[in-house]
């Protein structure tokens, strides 16, 4: 996309939101942050009615015990104390006060130590702000980057955990549209909130609206200078340090300035997210710097388009702004990159590295011949056009993933070291089966867990409080399928991971906090460890002249891999680009209904079955019933794994999940024959609610009305066994 392109949709964009903003909304902001002394805005129940602060709390409290990453929503760009839209100043502030007084509650009257940081989202640093002179004002700590520079998530979920602080406060949506912005709650080990912090934390708002309305509440802002606030870090040298005993070996590093000297380069493209001022001084600390080609290094809370694009709205037929989001894990978003024009002069070979905002999920692309298409095709990896020469092919997760965790396996192998401890991969249920069979021929366990950072994370938290109890025991983990899985005595973790974009390894040696805790590795996905994994890998195979798909061929047959093709299917309900806050609402709440709908059929079906209300069997003909074209005779197992419903077959499965935070649909498929998931992904999105007849005879109304309820239950008491 050429840049007047991207300043006319932007343009478009903010147009629509100024357009959408009533003129009373822009004159009166709630929190006058360039005020440098103290400042109190009482809270009453006029205030409480006035903003709908109860409907906000309702709404954010169905988010709270469902959010995989930080509750997040909607915001006015231009105008953020806009009460209209989920996220806004009076919310996040209420937020950050209740969070303080149940972490007060919970440990006691010692002074808190809490980091407050954010990426490059609208109005990241007004929130930051906030946060932090509120924190201030209730006497926490609060610790910022040198120059309150942004900084991506895992550097600040690293810092709190070797620092042995109380927690932190992220502002981010990760890879979501950029209207989208949300705080991501960190504990104490820099992993994202629990269940029961979350609940607290609404409790304690309910609290504080409740005596709002009856007497008042003064939320207070501290100076900006207060002591309490101290720019006092950048962690550049410290997790420097951390790579160089794990991934960046020295033999990796100087293989990487080998092949850099003999014309190896990379393009890094931060797509305008926060990764560049950390990664830059890393990798310039490391000795690599030199071999990168940076790109779209300066922030942009629009991502430089990336995602963006007009469409024409049927219902009006007009052009209007809408945003696929910065996925770029997704191939229509990479579409929207404008890497046609980028590499038209790149030769071949050439790998990019694509990172998030956040810098949370990374994604792998290399130029390669137009002649390799039918060879990619056969892999069932995706690629897009470049010229009449040339494709960029893009290696989706499932793949690069496979490849780095293969490449980091054979360095452990080539140092002598992989057969010192057993090995252990964490894994989504979602993510792709190629893993669990490249696991299951190199002896590494598997633990198989729900969708979210905080659920392998949760998984690593198990595994150490065995490892602390019992040092020379095996350590012993029930997984989402609900299988017991052996990961024999003091495991190093060789690769924990999503199909979406996020990873983490873990070193050889536990990592050790200031004040001694151990970890098999760090709370949060890191797209900079991986980087620079990938960029070894990079040099391996420029030294070999190979390109990377003849590699991830090469891991297929060597490991007896067949579960080779992958993708993901997401339905949205509703436009999230829509800049009429009424409109947005009413849309996603009609969205949300739609894809409970649709969700309650998949999950009261395979409820039924756990339960044994019905049999395989007539599961079967439910299906047959709903969906003719399909064959489902091969279907050897339905399983709920604790937040989604996953479909067994003898050469496939398919995982249907609802997000917890929007009007969605996810749709996995995985399987040894490209065609039947692509025949299964079509068949299956023309459901669009309502009860079967055959569904509805089998399975009683009650059943289906409890279903939730019983999720709820079989995830709650998953999640906390072992923690």
């Amino acid at each position: 996309m050429i840049e007047r392109d991207i300043e006319a949709i932007k343009k478009v964009y903010l147009d629509g939101v100024e357009r959408n903003t009533p003129d009373e909304v822009k004159k009166t902001p709630v929190f006058n942050l360039s005020e440098e002394g103290e400042s109190t805005l009482i809270l009453n129940r006029q205030l409480v009615e006035k903003w709908g602060l109860e409907e906000w709390l309702a709404n954010f409290k169905k988010e709270a015990t469902v959010s995989t990453a930080g509750i997040r929503g909607i915001q006015n760009v231009l105008y953020p104390w806009d009460v209209r839209f989920p996220i806004n100043q009076v919310g996040v502030a209420l937020a950050t006060i209740a969070k303080v007084l149940a972490l007060k509650e919970k440990d006691g009257n010692k002074t808190l130590h809490k980091i407050a940081a954010g990426e490059v989202r609208y109005n990241t640093r007004q929130f930051v702000d906030l946060i932090t002179r509120i924190q201030a004002g209730l006497g926490v700590r609060t610790h910022l980057a040198l120059g309150r520079k942004t900084m991506p998530i895992w550097l600040v979920s690293f810092l709190i955990f070797m620092n042995d602080y109380d927690g932190g406060e992220y502002v981010t949506a990760s890879h979501a549209v950029s209207s989208k912005t949300a705080t991501k709650d960190l504990d104490s080990e820099g992993s994202q909130f629990l269940p029961e912090y979350s609940v607290a934390s609404v409790s304690k708002i309910e609290g504080i609206i409740k005596e709002a309305k009856e007497n008042g509440y003064a939320i207070k802002l501290s100076s900006i200078n207060d002591p309490l606030i101290t720019e006092d870090f950048d962690g550049i040298a410290d997790y420097t340090e951390y790579l160089k005993n794990g991934v960046a070996t020295p033999k990796s590093l100087s293989l990487i300035k080998e092949q850099t000297d003999n014309g190896l380069k990379i393009l890094f493209d931060f797509g305008g997210g926060s990764m560049f001022n950390a990664m830059s001084p890393i990798l310039e600390n490391l000795g690599i710097l030199s071999v990168f080609d940076f790109y779209r290094a300066k922030e942009d809370p629009f991502f430089y388009g990336i995602g963006k694009t007009l469409k024409l709205n049927p219902q009006n037929n007009q052009e209007e702004f809408f945003d696929l989001s910065c996925d770029i894990s997704l191939l229509e978003v990479v579409k929207t990159a404008g890497f046609e024009e980028i590499l038209k002069e790149k030769p071949l070979g050439y790998v990019v590295i694509m990172v998030d905002p956040d810098g949370d999920r990374i994604v792998l692309g290399q130029v390669e011949p137009k002649g390799r298409a039918d060879f990619l095709d056969k892999l069932g990896i995706g690629y897009i056009a470049v010229n009449e020469e040339k494709i960029f092919t893009v290696y989706q997760p499932t793949f690069g993933f496979l490849m780095l965790m293969d490449f980091y396996m054979r360095q452990l192998k080539e140092a002598g070291v992989f057969n010192d401890y057993p090995r252990l991969m964490i894994k989504t249920t979602c993510s792709s089966l190629a893993w669990d069979e490249w696991a299951k021929f190199n002896g590494i366990a598997v633990v198989n867990t729900p969708v979210g950072f905080k659920e392998i994370a949760a998984i690593m938290k198990k595994t150490e409080k065995q490892i602390k109890d019992n040092p020379q025991k095996e350590v012993s983990i029930k997984d989402a399928f609900g299988k017991e899985i052996n990961l024999g005595v003091q495991p190093r973790l060789i690769f924990g991971g999503e199909e979406n974009g996020g990873m983490i390894v873990g070193p050889e040696q536990y990592i050790k906090s200031q004040n001694g805790r151990l970890a098999i590795a760090m709370r949060e996905k890191s797209a900079g460890e991986a980087a620079v994994l990938a960029t070894a890998m990079v040099a391996r195979f420029y030294k070999q002249k190979k390109f990377l798909s003849d590699y991830l061929n090469e891991i297929y047959v060597s490991n007896n891999i067949s579960f080779k093709f992958y993708f993901r299917v997401d339905d949205t309900y509703y436009n999230e680009s829509e800049p009429n806050p009424e409109i947005l609402k009413k849309a996603k709440q009609e969205g949300e209904m739609k894809r409970d709908e649709i969700y309650s059929f998949y999950l009261s079906l395979s409820l039924a079955f756990r339960g044994k209300v019905i049999t395989l069997e007539q599961a079967r003909d439910i299906l047959k019933d709903l969906f003719g074209e399909m064959n489902f005779d091969g279907l050897k197992d339905i399983i709920f794994v604790t937040d989604g419903v996953y479909f067994d077959f003898e050469d496939m499965f398919v995982e249907v999940r609802k997000s917890g935070t929007d009007a969605k649909m996810r749709f996995f498929f995985c399987g040894q024959d490209q065609q039947k998931c692509q025949l299964f992904s079509k068949e299956l999105a023309k459901y669009k609610g309502g009860i079967p007849e055959l569904f509805g005879r089998y399975i009683s109304k009650d059943f289906r009305e409890q279903a939730q309820n019983l999720a709820d239950k079989i995830y709650s008491d998953y999640f906390r066994q072992g923690l």
